[in-house]
Order: structure tokens, then sequence, then C-alpha cells
């Protein structure tokens, strides 16, 4: 379980995450929805010892997050950034094998090199894994970095608006691998998200953030909800049930 308590970050005076207490669950996928600004991504770098935070605490399975080890914490949680661009000529086993480095310091046993052909696997990236990153499209560059953070076999995943600049096959695809990492692997996924209509049908809790602050958390059930979304964007927003799923349409 991650658990934050009154975690606040400023810049020049300014709150961006402004007093902020919350439970994540493990076992789940938790999607941080909300508009730019709002202090999600920020909230996401704290989570991971990324940034510093200003004040509050963050505490990682009860832990004090300050207390964790390196080594320690990289082998409990794992982040991807939005901007992943590496300045190297590397195939895609390549980059994934980095996923090991908190184990293996660079030095891969045949345990490693498992977990990264397990990764290139579950991400359908095996017959690409001799391919140069350049040479792959940005669906697939993204599968790739992916795969990476599963290498890294951490029980949390924290993952930094990762359907950016994807077409909706190739979102669709890292959404229903990041289901199936949490129901066959039983990780805990937390995600920034700024599809809404994703965040319903992939998440279990959905935590929506404005100002700095949690305006809302709660099932897709609750969340997606006409008071709960017109309350943070400027839009018009229509909710339509579609199976199990509340789908937004918004004009």
């Amino acid at each position: 379980m991650i658990e934050l308590r009154n975690v606040s970050k400023a810049y020049d005076g300014v709150n961006v995450v402004d007093d902020v207490s919350l439970i994540i669950e493990e076992g789940q996928i938790t999607s941080f929805i909300g508009p730019n600004g709002a202090g999600k991504s920020t909230l996401l770098s704290i989570m991971s010892r990324l940034l510093k935070r200003d004040g509050g605490e963050v505490l990682i399975d009860g832990i004090p997050l300050e207390e964790w080890n390196s080594s320690d914490l990289a082998q409990r949680i794992s982040i991807l950034k939005q901007s992943n661009a590496i300045n190297m000529r590397l195939t895609v086993r390549e980059l994934v094998s980095f996923g090991r480095f908190p184990y293996s310091q660079g030095h891969l046993r045949s345990a490693d090199w498992e977990a990264v052909e397990q990764a290139l696997d579950y991400m359908k990236l095996t017959d690409l894994q001799d391919r140069y990153l350049h040479q792959l499209s940005g669906g697939q560059r993204q599968r790739a970095y992916i795969a990476m953070v599963i290498a890294q076999g951490t029980d949390y995943i924290l993952l930094d608006e990762p359907l950016n600049n994807l077409d909706m096959q190739h979102a669709v695809e890292i959404m229903k691998t990041l289901r199936c990492l949490v129901r066959e692997l039983g990780k805990t996924v937390v995600i920034v998200i700024h599809d809404i209509n994703f965040a319903s049908c992939y998440s279990d809790s959905i935590v929506v953030m404005d100002k700095g602050k949690i305006v809302s958390t709660g099932p897709p059930q609750s969340i997606i909800d006409q008071s709960v979304l017109n309350s943070i964007y400027n839009l018009d927003f229509h909710i339509e049930q579609v199976n199990n799923n509340r789908i937004c349409v918004y004009y």
C-alpha cells in the first residue's frame, strides 16, 4: 500500500500539490485525472522519490519513503515519466535489460535475462527485440519502455501519461496489458491519464485532481459523473452507460 499524508509541494510560493492525503490500494489500477497543471505528475514523482516534497509524509508498505535505501526502493517501485528520450544507439532488448539494474548493477545473470525475456514476451516485442529504438514506431517504442519497467519486477508501477501521442490501437493494447499485469501478476499500477473514457474502462479507482488538491476519489461508477467532471473541466458532459462502463461524451 502507498499512503500519502498531507503531502505538499510549491514552486515560487504557488502550491502545485496542496495538502494531499490518499491511500493507494494494492492489486489495482488507480488513475489520476484532471486538467493540465492539476499536480498529477508532480504527485507521481513525489511518490517515487524523484522529487522532494515540501511537507507531509509518503509511506510505502508502512515505511516512510526516506527510510528506504535506493536499491530496495528500486526493487519495490518503478516509474516511467512522460519524456523518455535516450540518446544512445540501443536495441529493444538492451533497453529492456536496463530494468534489471537494481538487481544486477549492470552484470546480468541468467535470472535477469529470464526477466527480460518475460517482459519482451508480455509486451509482444520478442520479434522486435533486435531492432534499434529509432527504427520503431511511437507505439512500439512506448511498449519497449513499459517492458523495461516490467522487467524491473516491482510490485508498484507508476506511469506518467503512457498513452501520449499513441493511436487508438496502441493505446488500447497498452491499457489491456496494464489490466493483465494487475490480474495475472498482482501488480499495483498508478497512472496519470487524460483520456477519461480509458480511465473509466480500465481503472479500479480514479483520483480527480485540480489546482493541486484531490477533488474526488472512488470507483469509476461514482467518479464518471456530470457533477464531478463539470466541476473541473470547462466542458459539457453527457454520461452514457455502455456494458459495465460509464462513458463520457463531451462537447
